[in-house]
């Protein structure tokens, strides 16, 4: 089945671009509109932060201290109730395994905010905007809606009509960081030849992202002999993710999914396995050939 007929039977627009790591072949759909990328950014500041500590301008085991002003709201060390210590790679790990927006903007904060729109510059992804962390893209929102605090956001957003919440920066591609569905899989191909960076670095990314806790997209379409590294974004209305799925075989396929629903409703699972079925059927295809 085409990725347009299973995104049709649950009511969604997606871009779909998925591509063999070896041989270069591709298969995709609507693979060049830009789109948001949410947290599939954080790939490009994991790598960013894995290249420094393989250079030795960042020592992995340094502590951090996660205190209530840090936190952001969300996974891991974002909901803590308390000060929490560790170090830059288990940042790094949080960031990437339950996509803890607190820890990536300390992970952010300590190797410079402004390397990784150079990064992805250096790689030649030349249609990726990174506008800022996590932290950026939240105060642009209460910017948005007129609050001054998360509490005061929550409840003025829960009023908000939909029309109204579509028209928020960090839905536009053009006013938050996005990417295309061709240039995500061109990361993860670079990533997966070691050409993204030091062999220890693109390692680290891949470790990190075979440890993604989330499954129900892109893993979802896979048998379980297929090992599946990904990293999932989202935003209501949005259903994101990018990965590799490694066969026993030996092929490799990256594979992006930006899915959009016309309700803003981020609780569908039917959305979520419709991605890992559209994910499997475009690798399929390359595979045939």
């Amino acid at each position: 089945m085409l990725a347009a007929e299973i995104f049709d039977k649950v009511g969604v627009d997606a871009c779909v671009h998925a591509v063999d790591v070896d041989s270069g072949r591709e298969v995709g759909a609507r693979a060049d509109e830009q789109v948001v990328i949410a947290s599939v950014f954080k790939i490009l500041l994991v790598l960013e932060f894995a290249r420094q500590v393989a250079a030795g301008q960042v020592d992995a085991t340094e502590r951090v201290t996660v205190r209530a002003g840090d936190r952001l709201g969300g996974w891991g060390t974002a909901g803590c109730a308390d000060d929490v210590e560790l170090s830059l790679r288990d940042l790094a790990y949080f960031a990437m395994s339950v996509s803890d927006n607190t820890a990536a903007d300390l992970l952010m904060r300590r190797i410079g905010p402004d390397v990784v729109p150079l990064l992805a510059a250096e790689l030649g992804l030349t249609h990726t905007r990174v506008i800022g962390g996590p932290r950026q893209v939240l105060e642009s929102m209460f910017a948005d809606v007129g609050a001054r605090d998360a509490a005061e956001f929550a409840r003025a957003f829960a009023a908000l009509p939909e029309q109204r919440i579509r028209s928020l920066r960090v839905f536009d591609p053009d006013h938050t960081t996005s990417s295309t569905a061709r240039e995500i899989t061109r990361l993860l191909t670079l990533i997966w030849r070691d050409q993204a960076g030091p062999p220890a670095a693109c390692a680290m990314v891949r470790d990190l992202m075979a440890r993604q806790m989330f499954w129900t997209r892109l893993p979802s379409g896979f048998p379980p002999e297929v090992r599946v590294a990904a990293k999932t974004g989202t935003l209501p209305g949005l259903h994101i993710e990018a990965g590799v799925a490694e066969y026993p075989d030996g092929g490799r396929y990256a594979m992006a999914v930006f899915a959009r629903t016309q309700r803003l409703n981020t609780r569908r699972i039917d959305v979520d396995l419709a991605m890992g079925a559209a994910a499997r059927a475009a690798v399929e295809a390359l595979r045939a050939t």
